[in-house]
């Protein structure tokens, strides 16, 4: 069974829903949800399956006071790391989605699903993605 660690920020509580959403459909004994405020290095090395999940901010970033400090510390951890992304977003078309799947590859880690991203509260569909996601890497 894969170990799963669900590693988000969230501003408004979109993106927080979006990582308990995956939460939920997972095995509970081989995964954990961490705020990225919690978060460690050892949280992204331990895991053979690594969520990470951050909101837009400013000109299309990631957050910058926690999130983008914590990309920084795994960049050099993350090599053939399997990885999927998710976030909201309130503005803009998703650039920040594909500047953070660019860098994930370019880090050597292995993006392993297409990321999912919320305009404002995930919808239905959106919720379903979610927890499919969950359920298919807890086995």
């Amino acid at each position: 069974m894969s170990k799963i660690n669900i590693i988000y920020w969230s501003g408004t509580g979109n993106t927080e829903a979006m990582a308990n959403h995956i939460y939920n459909a997972c095995n509970k004994e081989n995964s954990k949800i961490l705020s990225v405020d919690k978060a460690t290095v050892k949280d992204a090395e331990e895991a053979d399956v690594l969520f990470l999940g951050c909101a837009a901010m400013g000109d299309e970033v990631l957050e910058e006071s926690e999130m983008e400090p914590f990309m920084e510390s795994i960049e050099g951890s993350i090599k053939g790391k399997k990885i999927a992304l998710f976030g909201s977003y309130g503005w803009g078309d998703g650039q920040w989605m594909k500047d953070w799947e660019e860098r994930i590859t370019k880090c050597g880690g292995v993006l392993v699903e297409d990321s999912i991203i919320s305009n404002g509260e995930p919808t239905d569909e959106e919720i379903e993605k979610l927890s499919n996601l969950g359920s298919k890497y807890s086995v």
